[in-house]
């Protein structure tokens, strides 16, 4: 096991291999990566196995082991986002601007990598090739910090995507894993300032929660999502039940997924009863307000933590509200700031909600779920940015990006 100090300084001396490589060797390379995941497939898998079994024993959640869970199909789709990657444009060394100042010097603003990035993150092995892609394709050297219950998972797909690298001109220390899950091990990575230039956490509100008051290296803040539909007096009953359905349990264990239901007073009679048919198809648990609740079968009371909770699991908080202005009020008091979303057919209640709203993504007529970097048109994403710092909303490429200034004189001097 290779310790934390190390790393470190492999990532930093890597760094120049990738930062100056043009777009055809990094494009060449992720392609010979993705073919190393499809050739490692079944090692991949019995390395899954491994850790699917002992969380199945240890008892964790249907949709944690869902998000756990390799297969065929799943490393296909992480060998296909390798060269999705690929063909995507390069920001690295994009000039967005220049002009010439009093004294005559051109100055232009130059996109250039964040250097090495350093991302802890939880379940989802999937996130192993898509962030080593990502930073790959943006020039940064990566060290990626996995959780425990996906640790044979992450070793076998990071031991694939170096060899991969095998024959090019990069060295495999530009993408890296921390083998070490001990919180010591984690709390000196976080503070890893002399090698790491960004840290970048995926995962619970936990998780992010100890990253952002732990860390010292400079931190974006991505993924707790705690979404909500707001159903307005004016929504169409089938839109709203098609919204609800799709963003409570099309993948509830994802960010994007709703974990409220506001909706209107003056149609709650009428609508309620539908959603919550449309619901139990799903098996999803209702924890409603008193006011939802005399119009549900069978729904529990909620509490006050039920409206700050993002569940990921099928349970759906439901509260009645008097009006708009209530229904953004709540939104802005409990939302972590991910996706908001109304269904209307009032243009003005539209706008206000899209002016009034504080969220990375706010959606009229349209479930939370598409708050996603392929669905964006941006390939894969890194994470969903919930800060208002470096970037907001799906991160890409251009957001695994710096800028410099790049000045051309003529021997003026000041």
């Amino acid at each position: 096991m290779i310790d934390l100090i190390t790393l470190g300084q492999q990532a930093k001396a890597a760094k120049p291999f990738l930062a100056h490589a043009a777009t055809k060797e990094k494009n060449d390379a992720l392609r010979k990566m993705a073919q190393s995941l499809l050739d490692n497939k079944e090692l991949i898998l019995e390395a899954n196995r491994q850790d699917t079994d002992a969380a199945a024993a240890n008892g964790v959640a249907a949709t944690m082991l869902d998000r756990l869970t390799l297969d065929s199909a799943r490393i296909d789709a992480m060998a296909e986002g390798l060269t999705d990657i690929a063909v995507l444009a390069d920001p690295v060394g994009l000039v967005n601007q220049m002009w010439t100042n009093e004294a005559g010097l051109r100055i232009g603003q130059q996109m250039v990598p964040l250097g090495v990035i350093g991302i802890i993150y939880e379940s989802r092995p999937n996130v192993t090739s898509d962030a080593a892609g990502l930073c790959f394709k943006s020039g940064n050297v990566v060290i990626l910090r996995g959780g425990k219950e996906a640790f044979h998972s992450n070793k076998a797909i990071v031991k694939a995507l170096q060899d991969g690298l095998e024959g090019t001109n990069f060295p495999k220390e530009v993408i890296q894993f921390l083998e070490d899950t001990s919180r010591e091990t984690a709390r000196a990575f976080m503070q890893l300032n002399r090698y790491l230039d960004v840290l970048i956490p995926r995962g619970g509100a936990n998780l992010i929660k100890t990253v952002v008051e732990t860390a010292t290296v400079p931190v974006i803040e991505t993924g707790t999502g705690n979404c909500h539909v707001y159903v307005d007096a004016s929504a169409d009953l089938t839109m709203a039940k098609d919204i609800i359905v799709n963003a409570k349990t099309s993948r509830p264990s994802v960010c994007n997924a709703a974990e409220t239901l506001l909706i209107h007073e003056s149609v709650a009679a009428e609508y309620l009863p539908v959603i919550e048919a449309a619901l139990t198809e799903w098996n999803v648990e209702l924890r409603a307000d008193e006011a939802a609740k005399n119009h549900l079968s069978n729904a529990v009371a909620a509490t006050e933590e039920d409206w700050e909770t993002e569940f990921l699991d099928y349970i759906l908080a439901v509260k009645v509200v008097s009006s708009i202005d209530e229904a953004i009020q709540h939104i802005n008091h409990y939302s972590t700031g991910h996706s908001e979303a109304i269904v209307t057919s009032n243009y003005a209640a539209s706008q206000q909600f899209h002016k009034e709203v504080d969220a990375a993504a706010v959606y009229v007529n349209a479930s939370t779920r598409f708050t996603d970097g392929f669905e964006f048109g941006f390939g894969a994403e890194i994470g969903i940015s919930t800060q208002k710092l470096h970037a907001r909303g799906p991160m890409g490429l251009p957001e695994l990006t710096s800028t410099k200034y790049i000045i051309f004189g003529e021997g003026q001097i000041r």
